[in-house]
């Protein structure tokens, strides 16, 4: 290819790297005259790769502050205004729509205080008398486990929602239907109006919220801050319990639980709805802002790989491995998550709230943390670290929740810790969909993968239950088969690929045929 038609080719790219052309304070590539090698260095690295040139690093760790790339449809030295360039109120905006999704998040995560409801409903059916819940004590979790199911399968609809028309009208409508589901349930004692109204109502909802607030935060950010921002946002959904357990709590003493349905259902629909309209996707032609110093080196800040379809994913040995990676770290301290309160009975009484929101605590701060190393260190061996701890904790819980309710402050602790190992799933895996198959369908690509959390929670909850019963209320089986699981996960995580071989692996099944002939 010559010169010219390198040029041409160039023309039609947009330029990615926050130093082109900014001469004496940028990069001397993209200014004046091109030369051949600067032609190669604008298709090799300018327009996406720039994170490898040398001269990026170089001037990333100089701290160079002004910022801007090249107009698509321009002259190869014209350029347009960005990243360090921009105006306070385009820099703004992405934090703006980062702490709306986390504050939607905030509301939405009443399905992790789930315990404390449960409470209320095994302690009318036992008093039993007129207006009381009539379940089979079996059951009694059955719209928790139906809600994280649906939950899980709703992120699918609602990522392509959100892929669509945006994060604004995804989050109305998770308002709508949670606020309904609530409003429903605060009527009835009935179960199956709360199979259907807090499991699928409810659920659904909470898929449409929940994947309204993280996309269109990602977008604002560049790669060497998509675990930072991931955890800030799903932090939201784990801290939600600090709030909302001594809130329910009260809330139940003091009007019984239709009631607390009732006014939860009313404020997180006009809450929600609120902050739905502070959510908007980045403007077309967007560029990131600089990243920070130092952050170029790290493991984690390669730009992602390119946009990959549902379609494709599926065909790759990649997503099934995550998939089952999230279905057992999101399952065993989801199983620990919907029991908590129950555990914490014998050893606090009705202080037994207090378990749930500082494990929330812990579950919050482990979506950050993990999404910041993982930045670092690189989300893969973040993952293994985060599921080794996690198996040590649930042997760990064995001889501590067997105790008897002699240890309180050892298992709070251990809640705290077992939360804040869970938690770090919700931060590493929307990382995971986004370093490996782009922004442009991440709704629905994460949307597929989130199912595994779903059918995890469901599963390991059922599970749960039935090994409860057969060993009089003990807790010994469930902790002891979900560190088995979460060894095996850990091990797994050390076969996870390199963006690169990712990508290479996405060529190879490109090029392979749907259905081998014989």
């Amino acid at each position: 290819m010559t010169k010219t038609e390198l040029l041409d080719d160039l023309m039609k790219r947009t330029i990615h790297c926050p130093f082109y052309g900014n001469g004496p304070d940028g990069c001397e590539v993209g200014c004046g005259y091109i030369s051949v090698s600067a032609v190669h260095s604008i298709a090799n690295f300018c327009s996406a790769r720039y994170s490898e040139c040398a001269a990026y690093r170089a001037r990333l760790d100089r701290g160079a502050a002004s910022c801007s790339v090249r107009d698509a449809g321009s002259n190869p030295v014209q350029r347009q205004r960005t990243g360090g360039d921009m105006s306070n109120e385009a820099k703004n905006s992405g934090w703006i729509v980062a702490f709306a999704g986390t504050a939607i998040n905030l509301a939405l995560g009443i399905l992790y205080t789930w315990s404390i409801f449960k409470g209320a409903i095994k302690a009318s059916i036992e008093k039993g008398g007129e207006g009381a819940f009539r379940w089979d004590l079996a059951s009694i979790n059955d719209p928790y486990a139906v809600c994280c199911l649906v939950f899980a399968f709703a992120m699918i609809l609602a990522g392509k929602c959100q892929d669509k028309v945006g994060p604004r009208v995804t989050a109305l409508v998770g308002a709508l239907l949670v606020g309904a589901g609530f409003l429903w349930i605060s009527q009835t004692t009935s179960y199956a109006a709360w199979v259907l109204g807090f499991g699928v109502l409810a659920g659904t909802g909470i898929g449409f919220g929940y994947s309204a607030a993280t996309p269109p935060a990602l977008k604002w950010f560049p790669p060497a801050r998509t675990g930072l921002i991931a955890g800030v946002v799903v932090s939201g959904f784990g801290l939600a319990s600090v709030y909302i357990a001594p809130l329910a709590t009260w809330l139940l003493k003091g009007y019984g639980l239709q009631q607390a349905m009732l006014f939860f259902g009313l404020g997180f629909l006009l809450v929600v709805s609120w902050l739905a309209i502070l959510l908007r996707n980045p403007p077309q032609g967007y560029g990131f802002a600089a990243a920070p110093a130092g952050a170029a080196a790290s493991r984690s800040t390669k730009p992602a790989g390119g946009d990959h379809r549902p379609s494709e994913i599926l065909r790759t040995q990649t997503f099934y491995l995550l998939w089952v990676l999230f279905f057992i770290g999101s399952g065993a301290g989801l199983m620990v998550i919907g029991s908590v309160a129950g555990m914490a009975k014998k050893s606090l009484g009705e202080m037994a709230f207090l378990a749930v929101a500082i494990m929330a605590v812990g579950n919050a701060a482990g979506r950050i943390v993990a999404g910041v190393l993982s930045d670092r260190i690189g989300r893969a061996r973040t993952l293994f670290v985060m599921l080794a701890s996690q198996a040590l904790m649930m042997f760990a819980a064995v001889p501590i929740v067997s105790s008897g309710g002699t240890a309180p402050a050892l298992l709070v602790l251990l809640a705290t810790f077992i939360g804040f190992n869970y938690g770090t799933n919700l931060a590493l895996f929307p990382s995971f969909a986004k370093d490996f198959w782009g922004l442009k369908n991440f709704g629905t690509n994460y949307g597929i993968l989130f199912s595994a959390w779903g059918v995890g929670g469901f599963v390991m909850g059922r599970v749960s239950e039935m090994l409860q019963a057969r060993s009089a209320g003990s807790f010994d089986s469930c902790f002891i088969s979900a560190g088995l699981c979460l060894i095996v996960a850990a091990a797994l995580a050390l076969k996870i690929k390199s963006r690169e071989q990712v990508e290479a692996e996405f060529a190879t099944v490109a090029s392979a045929p749907l259905v081998q002939e014989a």
